[in-house]
């Protein structure tokens, strides 16, 4: 027998991950979140971009925080983006050749995704991933502890179960 429980172990993790980002790339956003957080006083978020392949696994290689496309999108402390930026975000998608492959926002408590979440998703198209991070984006952050979300259309909304989460994002060394 020729087989290797290494690569047995490999092939199941990368068909079990859906999105993917460096290490490199975590740290900046979550460096970014908790600056825009002012010191823990009010949520903040970003569009995470990428490339999704034919599986639908997703690499994320960019991000634009919220604010630096509508710079009032933080005042009330609560994330509340204004649409008519979403052209400024397809422009930058376009130079980049990226597209939104998913979307992150932090809360001051749990990951749990709140009423103005569920009706309010910040991208309303079928399969789109909106991640939460808990308690501002504090360290430690584990991968099992993200609330992550798939919208289905109708306001409707996928809960990736607890036990799911640490194999649904990938953090790579490179």
């Amino acid at each position: 027998m020729n087989f290797s429980i290494a690569k047995i172990i490999k092939r199941r993790q990368l068909r079990q991950h859906e999105l993917s980002i460096s290490w490199f790339t975590w740290l900046r956003l979550l460096i970014g979140l908790r600056s825009r957080g002012l010191s823990k006083t009010r949520e903040s978020g970003a569009f995470l971009l990428g490339h999704r392949d034919p599986n639908g696994q997703a690499k994320i290689v960019d991000f634009v925080l919220y604010d630096d496309l509508d710079p009032h999108s933080l005042d009330s402390g609560i994330v509340r983006f204004d649409g008519r930026y979403f052209g400024d975000l397809w422009d930058l998608c376009r130079r980049k050749k990226l597209s939104v492959v998913a979307d992150v926002h932090v809360h001051p408590g749990s990951s749990l995704q709140s009423t103005s979440d569920r009706q309010h998703p910040m991208i309303s198209r079928s399969g789109h991933l909106a991640l939460i991070l808990p308690y501002f984006a504090r360290l430690p952050i584990r991968r099992g502890e993200i609330g992550i979300y798939r919208y289905l259309g109708g306001k409707q909304w996928e809960t990736i179960p607890h036990g799911q989460r640490q194999h649904f994002i990938k953090k790579e060394f490179l």
